[in-house]
């Protein structure tokens, strides 16, 4: 009988505990429901910084005028086709009078003026938006840079420095930065008896897309297909606008085999990926050619090129869509 009364009560004390347990973790999450966020210092946004009249310009980095300058002081300028405007674009995705950029009192302002093509900044369709340092601003074919700051004259030569550099359009390296690239890694893969492979890759039917679509549309996906490549490489890779609508990867340290694979990846990427402009999505591929250097077999960064470029062109001629 003791026994039985032992386990009785401690199977009471036991139920007792956990009742008790239950009723004050109750309690705390209800003052803690009640109780106010505190707000820290690291919480809250930084102000915008101050912005000076006279303190900003607009840099070419895509278009006929590459590396052109615009101050910006307290007055507006006007963009457009038209040549009564201030920065006329000799563009047929220009509307006459297209956007004005003016200084507000605090900052400067971008406005689409109804232009049938509509301003983008960092590719989104605006009506009238605040300009920050560093924004893109995107007017019929013609991309500018917003800069401002204390170091205005600073920022330009260093932006003159990255257009020589990337392409304005796609922000991957451009031809020039290419070939540089190309004759020092081929040197060196021939020098230390390495594998060394390039990939070259282009758009199908991107001409269709132009006459179809539009000039926009086509930059909208050139612009997409090299951002996904870009997230999809390695750091040590080299990507880069080679032409038109035509890429180059080099992939330093790795065989034939293994950049085909590469390649295989951005091709399926590209297939099922939907590209979009606008309202409207674009299904878009492209044909991948794949060469390299063995460390027995070193060529030159010419023939190297031309091996890739005309697999690039077999995998054309086979279908598309592939990878030769």
């Amino acid at each position: 009988m003791a026994e039985f009364y032992h386990v009785r009560h401690v199977t009471r004390v036991a139920l007792e505990r956990r009742l008790w347990c239950t009723w004050a973790f109750s309690v705390a999450k209800q003052e803690n429901d009640f109780r106010q966020t505190l707000v820290t210092c690291s919480s809250i946004a930084p102000p915008a910084p101050q912005v000076e009249p006279g303190t900003a310009c607009l840099v070419v980095i895509y278009g006929t005028e590459l590396g052109r300058r615009i101050a910006l002081n307290a007055g507006a300028i006007e963009c457009g086709r038209s040549m009564q405007t201030d920065i006329p674009l000799d563009d047929e995705a220009v509307s006459r009078r297209h956007a004005r950029i003016s200084w507000n009192g605090m900052s400067y302002v971008v406005r689409d003026l109804g232009s049938t093509n509509g301003t983008y900044v960092n590719d989104v369709s605006v009506d009238e938006r605040a300009l920050r340092d560093g924004d893109q601003v995107k007017i019929g074919r013609t991309i500018f840079k917003f800069i401002q700051g204390g170091n205005v004259e600073l920022s330009y030569h260093e932006e003159i420095y990255r257009l020589m550099t990337f392409d304005g359009l796609t922000q991957v390296h451009n031809k020039r930065s290419f070939d540089v690239a190309l004759e020092r890694e081929v040197s060196r893969a021939c020098r230390y008896h390495r594998h060394l492979s390039l990939v070259m890759f282009d758009i199908d039917h991107f001409k269709s897309i132009n006459d179809t679509r539009g000039h926009l549309t086509g930059d909208a996906v050139l612009r997409q297909l090299a951002a996904l490549a870009s997230a999809n490489v390695r750091r040590d890779d080299v990507l880069a606008r080679v032409g038109g609508e035509e890429f180059a990867l080099l992939v330093p340290e790795i065989a034939v085999e293994g950049a085909r694979l590469v390649a295989e990846k951005l091709r399926a990427l590209v297939e099922r990926t939907p590209f979009r402009f606008e309202e409207g999505e674009i299904a878009v591929t492209a044909s991948f050619g794949v060469a390299g250097i063995t460390p027995d077999a070193p060529v030159s960064p010419m023939e190297l090129y031309r091996r890739a470029d005309e697999r690039l062109y077999h995998a054309k001629k086979g279908g598309r869509n592939r990878v030769m």
